[in-house]
């Protein structure tokens, strides 16, 4: 784990933290806070080192995106997905993903699920599709899109008898973005819609998720969509970590009109805090564990069975619940005063539930664990 870089990414989220309120007003990160989050090197944290990226390991990628998710969620969540997207350059043949990172202000993002239609040409495709909860779309110079892939009027076959799915990377100049980004948490990550128009992709910057990579190293045998996935987890634990902060300070502050005395001193609050303290907790040594044995099975060149595999997506979905389980506890304890606009807590609760609808956290998730843990027929791909 980089220490250095985690003390930089706390000395900036004093900052975030004064910025937070912007944010969500104009629905997108400033650029001068994106510049400095480019800086850092955060958006190359999964890009492969030889090609200019940081490859940094999944348990310092954890640290970053939980502490900026504590500043502030929408940061969090704009970095997370920025970050974990860079690991699909690990797919692409080292020159290819080094003429992509040759640009300083190199930000990739975008929508894996087959929104889009990739017809084949020679060379390459010929892309046409709209995929929506693009986050950080407007900061991007590159963005993915998921494709079924046609052989002129007909899906091509793939796996199973399934149409073929193929993951393809386009100038994010040549795709529109459509502001459609009006929701009720996490409105800073700016998650519009993105749409292809008959957009030239050649072969070298297409690939599928499905597949192996083409950097055969620790971090591309990590089970990829794990890897996409642990940042909502993290960034969720950051922003209950926030909340219960705010409540604990909230709760030494406020005081009983009777009595005069702060309400921490009520043993009602002191309950709800502790019962909250281990709520979160308990999400996060779980999730930190299943990264932990996973990292240290690539690490030593194995590859991650499927029933681990489930365990690392169970993880990440209970942290994820578990996150705004806590949120709810000293929400509802802070009574009146976590209502108001200026109060952090509410922002909390709103973000933390925006997290929890993301596909890769869902109850379908749950409900495809419990059928590798009961060894039921079912297509683990998705693992």
């Amino acid at each position: 784990m980089s220490l250095a870089l985690i003390d930089q990414v706390r000395a900036l989220s004093v900052r975030i933290r004064a910025l937070a309120p912007g944010i969500e007003r104009d629905r997108g990160l400033p650029e001068d806070l994106v510049d400095d989050l480019t800086g850092l090197g955060l958006f190359r944290l999964a890009a492969p080192n030889a090609a200019g990226g940081v490859e940094a390991d999944p348990l310092t990628m954890f640290e970053v995106f939980e502490e900026l998710g504590r500043a502030d969620g929408s940061v969090g969540w704009c970095t997370m997905i920025g970050a974990a997207t860079g690991a699909t350059l690990g797919y692409l043949d080292e020159p290819v993903a080094a003429k992509l990172l040759a640009d300083p202000r190199f930000l990739i993002a975008g929508v894996a699920a087959p929104s889009g239609r990739a017809t084949m040409v020679p060379g390459g495709y010929r892309v046409r599709g709209r995929w929506s909860f693009a986050s950080a779309s407007r900061h991007s110079t590159h963005l993915v899109g998921g494709c079924v892939v046609f052989d002129g009027d007909t899906p091509a076959p793939g796996p199973g008898g399934m149409p073929q799915v193929r993951h393809v990377i386009m100038p994010a100049a040549d795709l529109s973005i459509h502001d459609n980004w009006d929701v009720v948490g996490l409105a800073g990550t700016g998650s519009h819609d993105i749409e292809a128009v008959d957009v030239f992709v050649p072969d070298a910057y297409s690939f599928s998720l499905f597949g192996p990579p083409r950097q055969d190293r620790p971090l591309y045998r990590f089970p990829v969509f794990g890897l996409l996935a642990f940042g909502i987890g993290a960034v969720a634990l950051g922003i209950a970590r926030a909340a219960l902060d705010e409540f604990a300070r909230l709760a030494g502050e406020k005081r009983d009109p009777l009595t005069g005395q702060p309400v921490a001193g009520k043993p009602m609050i002191q309950a709800g805090l502790a019962e909250a303290e281990a709520i979160l907790g308990a999400g996060r040594a779980y999730l930190l564990g299943e990264i932990a044995d996973c990292w240290r099975r690539v690490s030593a060149g194995e590859v991650v069975p499927v029933e681990q595999r489930a365990r690392l997506r169970l993880a990440i979905a209970y942290a994820t619940r578990s996150a705004a389980h806590a949120v709810d506890l000293v929400y509802h304890a802070g009574g009146g005063a976590s209502i108001r606009a200026s109060s952090p807590l509410q922002r909390c609760f709103r973000d933390v539930h925006v997290a929890t609808q993301h596909a890769l956290v869902s109850q379908d998730v749950r409900e495809l664990v419990g059928a590798v843990l009961l060894d039921q027929p079912v297509v683990t791909v998705r693992l």
